[in-house]
C-alpha cells in the first residue's frame, strides 16, 4: 500500500506533476492519492524531496521451492487431436528437462482421450497425467482450471508450460491465480538457469520494442504460455516408452457462471498462416490496399498464404487475420517473403524463425535485411510480378 505522511508532507505538488496517471491531487496543502487510478510504480516517492510519500509492501511469502519438482506441458486437445503448439512445447521442454535432470510430463484432460498418452509419449513424454471425465468433454474455463489447479496442488512442480492458445490464453491466468504463482504470456524463448532452477521466459515488451527475460523467483510453479511456431517438435519415435497416471476430479463441487451452447466453427477461405510453408507479406511500401492483389497472384504461384505487417493491417488495406507480428501471428514457414516491410521489432518476433527469409525493399538501410538470408534491394512493383510470372512458367 502507499501511504501520505502528514507531518512530513507540505503540498509542494512535485508528485503531482511526476504522477503519469493523474492519481495525485493536493488538498489543504496536503497530498491525496486515488487508489483507483495509482498503480504503485513509486515514482512519487523517488520525486518527493521530503520522502513524505512511502509504499508499504508485503513481504513474499517464502515456501519451499525444493518440494517442487519436474516440467508440465498441458496438453491441449480438441475432438481427439493434439495442438500442434503442444508437440513443438514437449520438443523444448524435453530439452528443458535434461538441464534441469528433471521429469516431463503431459497433462492431458478431456472425455475419451486415453488414446492420445501414446502420442504424447512418443514426442517425447516421460509420463502423461490424464483426466478423463464426461465433464471435460466440451472446454469450460471454470472447469478446466480447476482440474489443472487441483492436480498442480498435489503433485506440485516446477515448471508449467502451455500454448498461448485461445484456450491456453482463455483458462491458464485463473490457474496461476488458483495457485498463487506468476505467469509469463506470449513467450517467444524459454531457458533454464541450472544454478537457481529458475525458468527464464522471453516475451516482447513495451510494444515490442525490447525482449524482456522474466523470472519467478519466488514462486512455484513457473507458468508461461508460448507462442504456436515459436519452437521445433521433437521426430516423432514411437519405441519410447513412459507412464500413463490416471487422476481423477470431483467437478460437483465446483458452481459455474457459464453454460456449453456449442461450437462455431469460423467460415473463411484462408489459408491459415500459422500451417502455411511459404507466405508473402506486405506492409506499409505497398501503398495501397489494391497493391495487395499482386501478392496474392506471387501466393497463389508458390501455393502460400498473404501475411501482412501491422502498419499495412493499420490502414485498412487487408484483413487482420493476415497480419503478423507480436499483435498478431507468429510464423514459422519454410519461406518468408518480406515485400516493403521495413522490419520494425514487432514484426520480426512474429516471423523471425522462418527457416528463409527473403526481403523485398528499396531501401538499403532497412532493419529486414539484417533478418533475411537473401535481401533484394529494389521496386518491388517490378519485382514482385517479375517473380510470379516465372514461377508460374517454371512450374508449367
Amino acid at each position: 500500500m502507499i501511504e501520505v505522511l502528514c507531518e512530513k508532507c507540505v503540498g509542494c505538488g512535485l508528485c503531482v506533476k511526476s504522477c503519469a496517471y493523474e492519481a495525485i491531487t493536493i488538498t489543504d496543502k496536503l497530498a491525496e492519492i486515488n487508489m483507483d487510478k495509482c498503480v504503485l510504480c513509486g515514482a512519487c516517492v523517488q520525486d518527493c524531496p521530503f520522502d513524505a510519500i512511502i509504499i508499504r509492501r508485503k513481504e513474499a511469502e517464502k515456501i519451499d521451492k525444493t518440494a517442487f519438482s519436474g516440467i508440465w506441458v498441458y496438453a491441449e486437445q480438441r475432438d481427439g487431436i493434439i495442438a500442434p503448439v503442444v508437440l513443438e512445447l514437449l520438443g523444448k521442454a524435453r530439452e528443458l528437462a535434461e538441464d534441469m535432470d528433471a521429469e516431463l510430463s503431459a497433462v492431458l484432460l478431456g472425455h475419451e482421450v486415453g488414446n492420445l498418452t501414446g502420442e504424447l509419449i512418443a514426442y517425447g513424454a516421460d509420463k502423461v497425467i490424464v483426466v478423463d471425465d464426461p465433464a471435460l468433454k466440451h472446454f469450460q474455463d471454470e472447469l478446466y482450471a480447476k482440474a489443472l489447479a487441483v492436480l498442480i496442488e498435489k503433485h506440485k512442480p516446477a515448471v508449467v508450460l502451455a500454448g498461448a492458445t485461445v484456450i491456453g490464453r482463455s483458462f491458464i491466468p485463473r490457474v496461476a491465480i488458483d495457485v498463487h504463482t506468476g505467469l509469463t504470456a506470449d513467450c517467444t524463448g524459454l531457458g533454464i538457469d541450472t544454478e537457481t532452477g529458475n525458468l527464464q521466459q522471453t516475451r516482447p515488451a513495451f510494444g515490442g520494442n525490447i525482449m524482456a527475460t522474466i523470472l519467478t523467483p519466488n514462486h512455484r510453479p513457473q507458468m508461461a504460455t508460448v507462442r504456436h511456431r515459436v519452437f521445433d517438435p521433437l521426430t516423432r519415435d514411437d519405441s519410447r516408452s513412459g507412464i500413463v497416471v490416471e487422476e481423477s476430479i470431483d467437478f460437483d463441487t465446483i458452481e459455474q457462471n457459464t453454460q456449453w451452447l456449442g461450437f462455431e466453427k469460423e467460415k473463411t477461405t484462408l489459408v491459415n498462416l500459422t500451417e502455411a510453408n511459404i507466405i508473402v507479406s506486405g506492409g506499409r511500401g505497398l501503398k495501397e490496399a489494391k497493391n495487395f492483389a499482386m501478392l496474392e497472384e506471387l501466393a497463389e504461384a508458390v501455393d502460400g498464404a498473404v501475411g501482412a505487417s501491422r502498419a499495412a493491417v493499420d490502414a485498412e488495406w487487408i484483413a487482420y487475420a493476415h497480419q503478423v507480428g507480436q499483435t498478431g501471428k507468429t510464423v514459422k514457414p519454410n519461406i518468408y517473403i518480406a515485400c516493403g516491410i521495413s522490419g520494425a521489432i514487432q514484426h520480426l518476433a512474429g516471423m523471425s524463425s522462418s527457416d528463409y527469409i527473403i526481403a523485398i525493399n528499396k531501401d538499403t538501410d532497412a532493419p529486414i535485411f539484417k533478418a533475411a538470408d537473401l535481401g533484394i534491394v529494389g521496386d518491388l512493383f517490378e519485382i514482385v510480378p517479375k517473380l510470379a510470372k516465372r514461377i508460374k512458367e517454371i512450374r508449367k
